[in-house]
């Protein structure tokens, strides 16, 4: 509870390990998947991707975007402020979850998950952005700023006090759209949300998670995403493509 008060699934930030994991597997048994298929990575705000078709032997590798055309496993991106994004080709059975943090969006992290889906036959990929911090609560040098800019001008941003910010997720959506990508962006600030973990409002806090299955052909629908959210209650699932 307290700094951990619901469905925590960061297994890095303090938390009771088994409880950690007890939210995992609640997560997974959503999505119709043992434990050992929820697929978590061990993020790095870096721009490796990398392609699964099960699970992991052995510790999770070192990555910040997954993609896989597997029916048989979910893929995860844990947050709390940086921006999740999840994408399918229905088409093609080709999905991959991204964790696109500051350094996540310079270093190109969206168009490499993009070209490793293109690589896997994916044609016509669709998004779902979740929420993060905004660029009014993301305060930075204006050097910095006006890097990002450079790269994504929408990531161009003035914070609440009127002093040099980036919209992380703004950049995010620009370089999907840049790409063709359908977007579904859902609204919302991890630091002025309660209903969100946010390290920037409180530093020893826990991970929300977007999670992303493919599903067989023969089920209802040809894929389904969820962004799993905290309340102070109970956990939320946001956005459904």
């Amino acid at each position: 509870m307290g700094d951990f008060v619901a469905l925590n699934l960061g297994g890095h930030v303090g938390d009771d390990p088994h409880a950690v994991e007890s939210n995992r597997t609640l997560v997974a048994d959503a999505f119709g998947l043992g434990r050992d298929r929820l697929l978590f990575m061990n993020q790095r705000h870096g721009s490796n991707v990398v392609v699964v078709d099960g699970p992991w032997q052995g510790e999770p590798p070192e990555a910040d975007a997954l993609v896989t055309t597997s029916t048989d496993c979910a893929l995860a991106v844990l947050v709390a402020d940086c921006t999740p994004v999840l994408l399918v080709d229905q088409i093609a059975g080709v999905a991959a979850a991204v964790h696109a943090g500051r350094p996540g969006l310079m270093s190109g992290i969206v168009g490499r998950a993009l070209d490793a889906m293109t690589d896997l036959g994916a044609r016509s990929i669709s998004a779902v952005v979740g929420p993060s911090v905004c660029g009014r609560c993301y305060e930075v040098p204006a050097a910095m700023r006006a890097e990002a800019a450079r790269i994504s001008p929408a990531a161009f941003a003035v914070s609440w006090q009127g002093t040099p910010a980036i919209d992380v997720a703004a950049g995010v959506v620009e370089q999907l759209r840049v790409r063709s990508v359908a977007v579904q962006w859902i609204a919302g600030c991890s630091r002025e949300s309660e209903e969100l973990f946010s390290y920037r409002r409180r530093h020893r806090t826990g991970r929300c998670a977007g999670v992303v299955r493919l599903l067989d052909p023969h089920q209802e629908h040809d894929a389904h995403t969820e962004l799993d959210a905290h309340t102070e209650e109970e956990h939320q699932t946001r956005g459904q493509v």
